[in-house]
């Protein structure tokens, strides 16, 4: 292969090592952070006060000077600070919420653990780049389903209940009177157990084509006690049971499908006349320029990764992506039939829209 010729601009050049350096290092921290969360690391510091190695593998029972390289590595990206006159590491109350707090508002480790998984399905995602085939969920390694759990909770605690429902034109009332709920898409049940445990005269099913994650939400609504009002049954979204809905719940999911539209139509066809399709998926512009920014970085590159290969994998393969923007969500939720279709609210990462038939 002949080298290309380039007219390279030194300062530029500069410019954009220093942002791959970064990028380098954020990179290695992937495993360092899960590493943190598994042995318990960011726990022992939260709220300590500043510590020596020695003092944070003693509380951890790990090796000391492996924990002095990680406390190292942690500092040097900004995620502990260092005193060198004491030669003690702080885990400031900043960042001990978002790294220790698995109940808080963002639980940082969790999403590093789906950032791991791409990592390790890269062989086989990297065939898809050549054969334009798709990767199933299914297909991903175990680490995905977990940390897509544990990512999306505390976002869905924070808000599902106190915001994004009494957003919805008149669902609160009849979920308070009791209602009849389907969750599609629902992977381990996190937000079907929010919405059960917040309504109890409501009833709630989640479906979800992944059997193993069923069976995850099963266990978890058992031991949430709701086993018996909290069903989770494996179906497809344009397949699952049940009639006569009052609200259709899909959460950061309706992108992945292969025939969105299909699956449009079909939850038009489970839902009461005056029942209520609430759709939650990521926040992005209609256009590539709007979401040239973290938080789309962030999201188009799960969507290369992830969202993608999934709606690829599967019959159409219409494969919207997790930036597919409002407009294209509406097409497609207008397609499946339904008339009336709004934003209700929206948070930095999430648009949470509604459509009525």
């Amino acid at each position: 292969m002949n080298t290309p010729q380039l007219n390279v601009n030194p300062e530029k050049l500069n410019a954009f090592l220093g942002r791959a350096l970064n990028d380098m290092g954020a990179a290695f921290q992937t495993a360092l952070i899960i590493i943190g969360e598994r042995l318990g690391l960011y726990k022992a510091m939260a709220g300590a006060g500043p510590l020596t190695a020695a003092e944070l593998a003693g509380r951890t029972h790990t090796d000391e000077r492996y924990v002095h390289e990680w406390l190292c590595a942690q500092a040097a990206s900004g995620y502990v600070t260092y005193d060198a006159a004491s030669v003690r590491f702080n885990l400031p109350d900043e960042q001990a919420l978002l790294l220790a707090v698995d109940t808080g508002p963002a639980y940082l480790p969790a999403a590093y653990q789906i950032i791991a998984s791409t990592v390790m399905d890269e062989p086989q995602l990297r065939e898809t780049f050549k054969t334009g085939f798709g990767f199933g969920w299914h297909q991903h390694c175990a680490a995905l389903f977990e940390g897509t759990e544990r990512f999306f909770r505390p976002s869905y605690a924070s808000n599902l209940i106190s915001s994004w429902i009494p957003a919805l034109d008149g669902v609160e009332a009849k979920l308070k009177t009791g209602g009849k709920v389907a969750d599609v898409g629902c992977g381990h049940g996190a937000s079907t157990i929010l919405m059960a445990q917040a309504f109890p005269k409501s009833t709630f099913v989640g479906y979800d084509y992944h059997a193993p994650s069923v069976e995850r939400a099963r266990a978890a609504a058992k031991s949430a006690g709701l086993d018996g009002r909290v069903t989770f049954e494996v179906a497809a979204a344009k397949e699952y049971p049940g009639k006569d809905f009052d609200l259709v719940a899909f959460f950061d999911c309706l992108h992945d499908m292969g025939d969105p539209v299909g699956a449009s139509r079909h939850v038009r066809s489970s839902l009461k006349p005056n029942g209520t399709w609430m759709i939650v998926e990521p926040a992005a512009g209609d256009r590539i320029e709007d979401n040239l920014n973290p938080v789309g970085r962030v999201f188009y590159a799960a969507s290369a990764m992830i969202c993608t290969p999934a709606s690829k994998s599967q019959e159409v393969g219409l494969a919207l992506g997790a930036q597919a923007g409002e407009s294209k969500l509406r097409e497609v939720v207008t397609k499946g039939g339904f008339t009336r279709f709004r934003r209700a609210t929206n948070t930095p990462f999430n648009l949470i829209l509604e459509a009525k038939p």
